[in-house]
């Protein structure tokens, strides 16, 4: 689903190859066959390990900074985790979106600019430096530092709401259903700048530069496209949403449940079972 997202965000809206989500799954089947769609995953799968343990870990660590469990500190936690966490996630992005576009249309590559993301990012970096690396750095910074703010937040509303406590033997459908929800919002609050973000790191590939900064970029966008561009591939990124997240979330709860557990239970005398906090 990442994939159609980003098909569809940074598409020529002259010569559109795809008329939506489904139609892109079917072309893209068709014209570079099910391996196709997964183009560029070697960057996800390298960088997505040490993100997820960035983004928890400085959560984890700001929340206990600030003192305080509240929607507020929720929040502040979660953005500071989304904005730490940028120094991987614009350069994996970047070799992921122009992985992504190699080829397109061709069920074979007829000239293969990058064998792998590792090789796209030295690519890169030989060719434009530091600053090749880090395209779409600020973009990625203004949808990142908002959105983990939503997710945390959100994560932490739905559990409290949802009342899940270690006991529940309905916790885990709770938490997937949290999870899920979280991804969802956190999304949704900055899809519009997730497009921008693409496109900026997609432009350039076939050597023709559209774009001079962000703004140029929503104004040429919005110009051309009209306010729909700013939802382009939202079908698919909602999709993947849900699952992905509701998934992550109740791994990492249910982990940090059980750890707590085992702690106490190396601390403490044999007695009932100590509730858990809904939040993180």
């Amino acid at each position: 689903y990442d994939f159609l997202q980003v098909r569809l965000q940074v598409q020529n809206v002259e010569k559109p190859l795809y008329r939506g989500t489904f139609h892109c799954f079917q072309s893209i089947i068709k014209q570079e066959s099910a391996f196709g769609l997964y183009k560029g995953i070697g960057s996800p799968m390298m960088g997505l390990t040490f993100i997820n343990a960035l983004v928890f870990g400085v959560q984890g660590n700001t929340l206990r900074a600030l003192g305080k469990d509240t929607p507020l500190n929720q929040f502040i936690a979660g953005s500071a985790a989304g904005a730490i966490q940028c120094v991987i996630c614009c350069p994996m992005e970047l070799a992921k979106t122009r992985m992504q576009l190699q080829g397109t249309g061709e069920y074979k590559l007829k000239m293969k600019n990058y064998k792998n993301s590792l090789d796209c990012l030295v690519k890169i970096y030989r060719k434009e430096g530091l600053r090749g690396i880090n395209r779409g750095m600020v973009s990625t910074f203004i949808r990142e530092t908002p959105s983990f703010g939503f997710y945390f937040l959100t994560y932490d509303c739905m559990t409290r709401y949802l009342g899940c406590e270690a006991e529940d033997s309905y916790i885990i459908p709770k938490l997937l259903f949290s999870g899920g929800m979280s991804g969802i919002v956190s999304w949704l609050s900055t899809y519009p700048v997730d497009v921008i973000k693409s496109r900026l790191q997609a432009d350039g590939v076939g050597g023709v530069t559209q774009y001079n900064g962000i703004l140029d970029c929503v104004r040429k966008s919005y110009h051309d496209e009209g306010w729909r561009v700013f939802t382009r591939g939202l079908t698919s990124t909602l999709l993947r949403a849900f699952p992905v997240n509701a998934a992550t979330f109740a791994t990492v709860t249910v982990f940090l449940m059980y750890m707590r557990s085992e702690g106490d239970l190396r601390e403490c005398e044999p007695g009932p079972a100590i509730q858990q906090p809904s939040s993180l």
